[in-house]
């Protein structure tokens, strides 16, 4: 070991010559010696490990493998790096550990063979490989698309894992092409244009919305986010992707929900105002509907109480026929008010009895021939002598009773109210059609509401309810009404029942 001494010209000269930390160890891996960098490298006072095993120098862990890949290295006694392909740590004085690179170099003096380390603490690079390694694995397994290309060919340099597989090309197939192969909304004028103020240094950034094409020719919306960078002295711009799919589906979804509430909104409020004028169109009806009844009971009465002789019993008879009539007309209004309120409490108990279809039809024209106006005339229904029903006799003839009358009031003198009934599929089907003044076509969807009443009918006697009261206790019977109006032509209203209601309910 005298050789290797501080005294010694040879070693000084050497050992001082290389910034590297140098370690001299003979066959039995005994340090025999070191340099300044050493020492300092693993934190001893000149000499201190002189004359120590190597594995001072080395963590307790890696001792076996250590003396093991020694060994074999001075049998080889070739020049090359230690732990090719491994991990090596060194531990200095304090414990502490720190990775290292250790180039092995074999000689022989004086017939002894000895191998001499040049140690490097490789710690900054070992930091700096792994958060390269950290952030390649960040590129390469991130979510979403990650495209690095040049900025003057546009050929792609780099591209993520996810990318490739979102879009279906290999990394070599990508490499050949340009953003403007799988953009379908650029071609390379548009696409250079549009990075152009990234190249200029006007923009740091640029995010915009576009399609991206993959390689079956499916095509997805993407937020695009550029940015320029330098890889290896070259420019590049780098370009993340975000599949916006969902994104847009759900925007798309929001739109359409906010479009239907608008339009709900609209409706409400169209259904609202139309309400308010039927509410008004009501009070004015209701005021005129009791007020005139009223004001013909009251002057009847004031007349038949100054015919007090008994010769004047015509004219008393006369009067009493007017206030018993307009008593009776203000009666069925009170009765159709009570019917809806009913029907709204849900408090409408039906009748059924099979009875013949002849015997309502026969009591109702009875009735309406009393309201006919000079020359009109009801056409009765023909075929109906055998037809039975299984329903609420109440119910249809209040539903006959209410559109003869009304064919009967909205026609003028000298017309026809015509009836057919027929058998259609096991229901009884009812037409009932007049010539008289028609529904204007803009407001025959209110026609059931309760309380319309038309423009041009506004003249006649009505509260509007009558209508409403037929179709609901149709449909609740599981009956159908329609109707089709020409104006000053005349309307024609149909209504089916079934013959059978237990087979229908």
């Amino acid at each position: 070991m005298e050789v290797f001494k501080k005294d010694s010209n040879v070693f000084r000269i050497l050992s001082e010559a290389v910034s590297e930390g140098i370690i001299i160890v003979n066959k039995q891996q005994i340090i025999v010696a070191t340099n300044k960098a050493a020492n300092e490298l693993f934190g001893y006072p000149e000499g201190e490990i002189v004359g120590q095993h190597l594995d001072i120098l080395i963590p307790k862990k890696y001792h076996n493998n250590h003396h093991k890949h020694v060994s074999g290295f001075l049998k080889k006694s070739d020049k090359r790096k230690m732990g090719h392909g491994r991990d090596l740590y060194g531990r200095r004085k304090d414990g502490t550990q720190f990775p290292v690179e250790a180039g092995l170099n074999p000689f022989t003096i004086y017939d002894n063979d000895y191998v001499m380390a040049l140690i490097i603490d490789i710690t900054v690079r070992k930091k700096a490989e792994q958060e390269l390694k950290h952030w390649a694995e960040i590129f390469n397994e991130s979510l979403n698309e990650i495209f690095i290309f040049d900025v003057t060919t546009l050929k792609f340099l780099d591209v993520n894992r996810g990318a490739q597989k979102n879009m279906g090309y290999t990394l070599d197939e990508l490499r050949s092409m340009t953003p403007v192969d799988i953009k379908p909304e650029f071609d390379e004028t548009t696409f250079r244009n549009t990075i152009e103020p990234l190249l200029n240094g006007d923009k740091e950034k640029l995010k915009f919305n576009t399609i991206h094409q993959r390689k079956d020719r499916t095509i997805y919306p993407v937020e695009v986010h550029l940015q320029k960078t330098v890889r290896d002295n070259q420019d590049t711009l780098v370009a993340i992707i975000l599949d916006i799919t969902e994104s847009v589906k759900y925007t798309d979804k929001l739109e359409k929900e906010v479009l239907e509430r608008t339009r709900q909104l609209q409706d409400a409020l169209t259904k609202e105002k139309e309400l308010g004028e039927l509410k008004t169109k009501f009070l004015s009806l209701v005021s005129h509907e009791f007020k005139t009844p009223l004001s013909g009971i009251l002057t009847s009465a004031t007349l038949a109480g100054k015919y007090t002789k008994t010769d004047q019993q015509e004219k008393r008879d006369k009067h009493l026929k007017t206030i018993t009539s307009k008593v009776k007309y203000l009666n069925n209004i009170i009765n159709d008010f009570l019917s809806i309120e009913r029907l709204e409490s849900g408090n409408v108990s039906y009748k059924f009895s099979t009875f013949p279809l002849i015997k309502v039809v026969n009591e109702v024209i009875y009735d309406a021939n009393m309201l006919l106006k000079e020359g009109q005339i009801i056409a009765y229904p023909e075929g109906i002598d055998d037809i039975v029903i299984d329903f609420d006799e109440k119910i249809l003839e209040l539903v006959l009773t209410n559109l003869i009358n009304n064919a009967i009031k909205y026609s003028s003198e000298h017309t026809t109210i015509k009836i057919v009934a027929e058998i259609i599929n096991k229901k009884l089907k009812v037409l009932i059609s007049d010539e008289g003044i028609g529904i204007p076509k803009e407001e025959q969807k209110h026609i059931f509401n309760r309380y319309f009443r038309a423009e041009n009918a506004l003249l006649n006697q009505g509260t509007g309810i009558g209508l409403n009261i037929v179709k609901t206790h149709l449909e609740n019977l599981g009956g159908t009404i329609t109707f089709k109006s020409v104006e000053n032509e005349g309307s024609t209203f149909t209504f089916t029942v079934p013959l059978n209601i237990k087979n229908e309910l």
